[in-house]
């Protein structure tokens, strides 16, 4: 499993439907809402952990 960068979600890499890719490395998403925020600004949420959505906006995916 993945966790979406944006929200913390665990997502399921091979059934994933979204994703992006950032300086080599692919990132999955629950929510579009969560993959256009990664896209608008990857550097924010590429680095690390998240530790939910503290800090960010509730992409509606749980």
């Amino acid at each position: 499993m993945a966790k979406d960068p944006v929200c913390g979600m665990n997502v399921d890499e091979k059934t994933a439907k979204l994703k992006s890719e950032y300086k080599g490395k692919t990132y999955y998403f629950c929510a579009p809402s969560c993959k256009t925020t990664f896209d608008k600004n990857p550097e924010k949420y590429a680095g690390g952990s998240s530790g939910g959505h503290a800090g960010h906006s509730c992409c509606g995916c749980c």
